[in-house]
């Protein structure tokens, strides 16, 4: 595993096709040419945009739906599992041709249903519009994780004693005040782990995802930073540029995973 990731770094300062013998030392040009580069920087935000996008709506949705699965009594709430953690189970191939024939423009499910509701007007080509492909493709994301890491909040929440919440409910607090006051503090940890592990996969799903959905476009408004680096390395023949667009996906998925873990940090609670 460590000879390959330090290939990665050692491969950013040379300009080599991938295929030919001939590789020329460029020293630090590849990383230069990243900061003059529009695709790249338009690849960069469009990642930074899909992890806050994905990791805030996934958490939320999640963490609600744990609660509601753990606290509440729903009847067959065992089925719900089942079904919200179904797309977990499911390739990444598998879900990408899914909500490509759900956003079809002329056959898809979402206009389908539109021109159902007579709100023809609301009806859009999904994954066409430059505006509005990168939320189609957060939707496919959060599909895909919400069911994941609604089990692992709930094993988290599972474990808090009972006791607690009847003490509190004698105190006269609220379900609502029981998960923030309760529920939430106790099972941080678990939160800040699965947040950190979140943001290191988001960025892997988000490549398959684009690859299989969008190719990156239309005109590059989809691309993601893992897509573009393909791109580089396996279809343009700049695999030391690929490479170099390797190390900052590298340090910039170690930052964010070092600012997050720094960000919610807190003295841990027992019970």
């Amino acid at each position: 595993m460590i000879v390959p990731t330090l290939n990665v770094f050692r491969m950013s300062f040379y300009t080599w096709s991938g295929f030919s013998p001939d590789m020329r030392f460029v020293g630090l040009d590849n990383f230069r040419a990243l900061l003059d580069d529009r695709q790249f920087v338009r690849a960069f935000q469009n990642t930074v945009a899909l992890l806050v996008v994905v990791t805030v709506v996934t958490t939320v949705m999640g963490l609600f739906l744990a609660a509601l699965m753990t606290r509440q009594r729903l009847r067959g709430r065992n089925l719900y599992r089942f079904v919200l953690y179904v797309p977990n189970v499911l390739s990444v191939v598998v879900i990408a041709a899914i909500f490509s024939a759900v956003y079809d423009q002329e056959n898809g499910l979402l206009n389908g249903a539109l021109r159902l509701l007579s709100l023809d007007g609301l009806q859009q080509v999904w994954l066409g519009n430059q505006k509005i492909v990168l939320y189609s493709v957060a939707v496919a994301m959060v599909w895909q994780s919400l069911g994941y890491y609604m089990v692992l909040y709930m094993s988290s929440m599972a474990s808090v004693p009972e006791e607690l919440y009847e003490a509190s409910a004698l105190d006269g607090a609220s379900p609502t005040r029981q998960f923030f006051a309760l529920t939430l503090p106790l099972i941080w940890e678990n939160l800040r782990t699965t947040l950190t592990f979140f943001i290191m996969s988001a960025v892997n799903l988000s490549f398959v995802l684009v690859r299989a959905m969008t190719g990156g476009g239309p005109d590059g408004s989809s691309e993601v930073l893992l897509s573009y680096m393909y791109k580089q390395a396996y279809t343009n023949s700049s695999y030391g540029y690929g490479m170099a667009i390797g190390v900052v996906i590298f340090a910039f998925s170690f930052l964010v995973s070092l600012l997050v873990s720094r960000a919610t940090r807190r003295e841990p609670l027992r019970y």
